[in-house]
């Protein structure tokens, strides 16, 4: 059988593997083979975080516009339902973002939509 010389290819692709691997404690960051399994399984991680970041955000968002519509006596189903009948398109990042750092303008914008309902 002929001999393959991956030698450089094999080189290259062992290097990059533990670059990635750079920081990961003790043989995970030092021997190919763990190190391979930990840099796949992180990158695997990675991926379901960036997906359940989106999640995260917008429970947040939820949890702090609930908390702001209730102290001007609204709850949030009923806060939602009033700005879609009221045809106010605004999303619920800026209205959390509303609710935390301009809430004198979140209660005027929830005076409002009771008026509409009204």
């Amino acid at each position: 059988m002929t001999r393959v010389k991956t030698a450089t290819a094999g080189h290259r692709r062992r290097k990059k593997t533990l670059k990635q691997a750079r920081g990961y404690r003790g043989a995970r960051s030092k021997l190919n083979r763990t190190a391979r399994t930990a840099v796949m399984r992180a990158q695997a991680e990675a991926y379901r975080g960036r997906k359940l970041k989106k999640r995260d955000f917008r429970s947040l968002w939820i949890t702090r516009i609930r908390a702001a519509a209730k102290r001007d006596g609204l709850a949030y189903s009923r806060f939602i339902n009033l700005l879609s009948q009221a045809g106010i398109g605004v999303n619920r990042k800026i209205l959390a973002e509303m609710a935390v750092k301009h809430p004198e303008a979140f209660s005027s914008l929830v005076k409002t939509v009771q008026k509409t309902a009204s």
